[in-house]
Formats: structure tokens, C-alpha cells, sequence
């Protein structure tokens, strides 16, 4: 099944920050922090007597909280619960406008993407609100998951990122280790090399986002850094945050350096120089020390497209050189 293509926003979730539906001190408190997506959690956050509640709650502060650029994503239980319908009906018709995502975790084939999707659009067309606009982030966190990524990547012109969720990963694989985001021992290698990898592969393939789990050791953010680095290094876009302190630490590790920005835009500048008249029309030139063609150019892309969703300003120009 080929993803239909969409106009839908390239959304920055450097960091993705874990809000207890059901806790409106720490609701308040998220609107000030500087995380790029707030997700306000009704699963493993509430208590299974706190969620009628907290749809009620999380309606609230989304109509009435200050939330700034923020992504608005509210995490629902996932379709093997009673509580999914009830979730995304009283959520999404309390505070469709003021929503910009569902999460759907525990994601395990593309049949249960495209039931958010049909309900999504029968609450939409009901209430009046624009249809499609509302965005699905699906969360992967088994194997019968990972196995179905691709598809479930292809489900819906909804989807905008795959999420990892390892906790319940490593429990479904039986993982030896009780600390989640951290290595196993016993194993000399990285354990979550393929499932990332695999998770990244099927969201570049549909031109979605890839987004890590969390590191639950909230005040090692030595360890998060750590963690967060490796996820970046593959190509991830962001990683979920659960404590303010580790805000500021994702932000970081998934925007580009100052130097690195300032490169890109320098090389997409010079080559767009170099391929006009003005700049000789050249399919490759130097700038520098160093050859630039297409291929340079789209990898500068990616680097100066992750600095500008940052809010990055650069700090150096190109200047054609004299002819």
C-alpha cells in the first residue's frame, strides 16, 4: 500500500515531553517548559480508575492552557483496552482545534491505524472540524509490531512519526534487563541497533518521523546524552523527555551544531550559485577545500531543515566569488 501524498507539517519533536493526563500540577507546569511536543498521557501515566477523569482534565488544558508552538499530541490506550473509543471521542471532540496529534501505542498491524483514522474522521465530519487535519503518531512496542512497521507506516496519510517504545519492547522480547533504554548484560554489542534501524528504515520510506522511547533514569542526564546521542547519530528526528531536566538535553543532541548549520546553509547557497547562469551553470564546484554536487546539496538539506525547525540563525554568508 503506497502512503498517499499530504501536505501535512514537518512538526520539530526534538524533545517530546511525557505529561500525566491525570495530574493537572504537572499540566500546568509543561506549558512553561521548552519541549517542542507535550504528550498528555491517558495509558500507563493513569491509573485505570483516573481515566474518565483525566479525558475530562486533558480537555481542560488544552482549551484553556497557554501552550505556545508546542505540538499538541494526547496519548490514548491502545485497541486491545476498553478505553480507546471513549478516549479519542471525548479528547478529540472536547478539543479537536486545540489538537494536533493522537498517539496510538502498542500499534501491532496497519489495521488498527486505519480504525483511528476512520474514527478520527466520523468525530471530524460530526463536529465540523476540518477533516484530516488531526495527525496519528503510532507507537511500536512488540515484535508483531516491529514485524508490521512497514504497513503500519503505510496506513494512514495521517501518520506523522513512528514511535519506539522500549519498555514494553524489551518485555515482549524478553530482553534480560530491568533498566529501561540501557544495554543488557552479557550482550558486547548495541541491542536496539535493528529495532531502531528497522523503525527508521519504514518511516523514511513514507516520509515520517522517527522518535525514541525514553531513558527512565530521569536525573542521569549524563546517561540520557548518552542514549539520546546514539538515536541521533542513526537519524532520529527526537526522543521522549519525562523530567524537565532532560528537556534541554534532547534539544541539544537533535539539533545540529552551530558549525554544521552554518556549513549546510553556506553549500546550499553556493550551490544554487554554481548551478545558474550567473554561477556557470556547473553541476559540481568547489567551495573551498571541498566538492559540492546534488548529493551534497541534499544532505546539507537535512542539516539546515533540522537548524531552522530549532530556530537556529546562522552566523556566517555566502559571497560568490568574483568573476
Amino acid at each position: 500500500m503506497t502512503r498517499p501524498s499530504t501536505d501535512r507539517p514537518l512538526r520539530p519533536r526534538r524533545s517530546c515531553l511525557a505529561v500525566p493526563g491525570s495530574n493537572p500540577r504537572f499540566l500546568e507546569k509543561a506549558q512553561g517548559l521548552a519541549a517542542d511536543q507535550v504528550f498528555l498521557d491517558l495509558e500507563d501515566a493513569c491509573a485505570p480508575l483516573a481515566k474518565p477523569e483525566a479525558r475530562h482534565t486533558i480537555v481542560k488544558y488544552l482549551n484553556e492552557g497557554e501552550w505556545g508552538a508546542k505540538t499538541r499530541v494526547v496519548r490514548v490506550n491502545d485497541w486491545t483496552t476498553e478505553w480507546t473509543y471513549r478516549d479519542v471521542v471525548t479528547v478529540v471532540e472536547g478539543a479537536g482545534p486545540n489538537l494536533d496529534c493522537i498517539m496510538l501505542p502498542k500499534v501491532q498491524d496497519a489495521q488498527q491505524v486505519v480504525a483511528l483514522d476512520l474514527l478520527l474522521t466520523q468525530i471530524e465530519k460530526t463536529m465540523g472540524f476540518e477533516v484530516g487535519r488531526i495527525g496519528i503518531e503510532a507507537q511500536i512496542e512488540n515484535a508483531r509490531g516491529l514485524v508490521n512497521v512497514d504497513a503500519i507506516a503505510a496506513a494512514s496519510p495521517r501518520l506523522e512519526t513512528i514511535v519506539f517504545g522500549p519498555a514494553d519492547f524489551m518485555a515482549s522480547i524478553n530482553m534480560k534487563s530491568l533498566v529501561v533504554g540501557e544495554q543488557p548484560p552479557g550482550y558486547p554489542a548495541d541491542a536496539y541497533h535493528y529495532i531502531l534501524m528497522r523503525i527508521l528504515m519504514a518511516a523514511r520510506m513514507h516520509d515520517l518521523q522517527a522518535i525514541d522511547g525514553p531513558y527512565l533514569q530521569i536525573r542521569n542526564v549524563d546517561g540520557f546524552r548518552e542514549v539520546a546521542g546514539r538515536a541521533a547519530a542513526l537519524g532520529y528526528d527526537g526522543k521522549w523527555v519525562l523530567h524537565p531536566g532532560q528537556v534541554e538535553a534532547a534539544n541539544e543532541v537533535f539539533s545540529p551544531s552551530q558549525e554544521d548549520y552554518d556549513h549546510a546553509e553556506l553549500i546550499l547557497d553556493a550551490y544554487e550559485h554554481y548551478t545558474s547562469e550567473a554561477g556557470g551553470r556547473k553541476g559540481s564546484a568547489m567551495l573551498g577545500d571541498e566538492m559540492i554536487d546534488e548529493a551534497s546539496r541534499k544532505m546539507a538539506l537535512v542539516i539546515s531543515g533540522k537548524g531552522r525547525a530549532a530556530g537556529m540563525t546562522r552566523t556566517s554568508t555566502f559571497t560568490p566569488p568574483k568573476a
